[in-house]
């Protein structure tokens, strides 16, 4: 089954889109996310397959300028902080939630729209997330978003906008009416929402241990790893 539906989308790339998540999918996860790299024989299967389908996109969790330094290949299209970045309404939260990392005793990952709290590297994890709960309540309490996902707490702007509505925006765009979305965390739910409604959608979970059931569940194919992902990448 997992077999036929990649040889399904394949077929007719011309109609087909390949919508990718970035760290956990082509870049390994890495304890500093400013280390992580997307492997050189990665980078050519993106740069092959952007030549044969619709459309190639990557949608990640970080800000939009970061995805392209560290993805890199032409003809790729990139969609940051999680979709928010096609929301002209997000804009108007930036301040605050600048405002709100300031006053957070824990090293943050600042965008543009959006801001993470990573605790890979803590000491004491239990510790860590108990720091970072009570920053998920303060959050709220400022009219924000807080969401976890591998080892990192996200807060953003209460606004529409997520994986699910930047994948149905790209796929939109690009008129095709067939797409495969991978990705290994939470966030990539909402993403293989995006697909709902095509006449070929195909869900791709990355698998790890870190890796949420939820997604593994949901999904129609399962690869271990990037290295995975890239043997995949390679059938396509």
């Amino acid at each position: 089954m997992p077999g036929e539906l990649l040889e399904r989308l394949a077929a007719e790339p011309r109609f087909a889109a390949i919508l990718l998540d970035v760290d956990g999918t082509l870049a390994p996860i890495v304890e500093r996310p400013e280390a992580a790299r997307v492997p050189e024989e990665t980078r050519q299967e993106l740069a092959r397959l952007a030549s044969r389908y619709a459309l190639v996109a990557c949608v990640s969790g970080r800000a939009g300028s970061d995805v392209e330094r560290l993805v890199d290949v032409p003809g790729v299209a990139v969609v940051g902080e999680h979709g928010l970045e096609l929301a002209p309404e997000a804009a108007e939260w930036g301040d605050r939630v600048a405002a709100f990392a300031a006053g957070v005793d824990w090293p943050a990952e600042r965008k543009p729209l959006s801001v993470s709290f990573h605790f890979r590297r803590a000491e004491d994890e239990a510790a860590a997330r108990a720091y970072l709960s009570r920053v998920e309540e303060e959050a709220r309490a400022e009219g924000l978003v807080p969401r976890w996902g591998r080892m990192v707490l996200e807060v953003r702007p209460p606004v529409e906008a997520h994986k699910g509505t930047a994948v149905a925006a790209l796929v939109r765009r690009a008129g095709v009416s067939r797409a495969l979305y991978a990705g290994d965390d939470t966030t990539d739910l909402d993403a293989f929402g995006g697909l709902d409604g095509l006449e070929l959608g195909v869900r791709v979970a990355v698998d790890s241990p870190e890796a949420p059931p939820a997604l593994l569940a949901a999904a129609d194919v399962r690869v271990e790893g990037t290295d995975g992902m890239l043997a995949l990448l390679r059938e396509l």
